[in-house]
């Protein structure tokens, strides 16, 4: 069975990697496009310019790891096969960017919230829970 080549509202990824950006801008679901067609912002065109330098030193061959805070950028074709890493809040959490991530945002793979495990209530928990009779 061959695997199927990844497309994007009928596109290929080079496809999309030649098409102008005002093409590709048409593609994208209404939040994101209108997000585009307003422009970047300031941190967000800094982290535009990052990705262009990294895309241009893993050519020559070296990885090179985008740190950011920008949540809010949306994942263009230029990004794909860049490690960028995103602030959660806490840390950095650190994406590769795939074919099928395009049009979403970076935050969405930066869950900023984990799972809440407890401790059992007794020995060793809060003061709280001191008095709970042990068993």
């Amino acid at each position: 069975m061959a695997l199927r080549e990844f497309t994007y509202r009928g596109y290929t990824s080079a496809q999309l990697l030649g098409m102008p950006m005002d093409e590709f801008i048409k593609l994208l679901p209404s939040r994101q496009r209108r997000s585009l067609l307003r422009g970047l912002t300031p941190e967000q065109r800094s982290l535009f310019e990052r990705i262009r330098k990294a895309k241009t030193a893993a050519t020559k061959g070296k990885k090179v790891v985008i740190r950011t805070h920008c949540r809010d950028m949306i994942i263009l074709p230029e990004m794909i096969g860049l490690n960028i890493s995103v602030h959660n809040g806490k840390e950095f959490v650190q994406i590769e960017i795939l074919p099928e991530m395009i049009g979403k945002y970076l935050g969405e793979y930066a869950i900023t919230c984990g799972k809440v495990t407890h401790g059992a209530p007794g020995l060793k928990a809060t003061r709280s829970s001191m008095f709970v009779p042990l068993k």
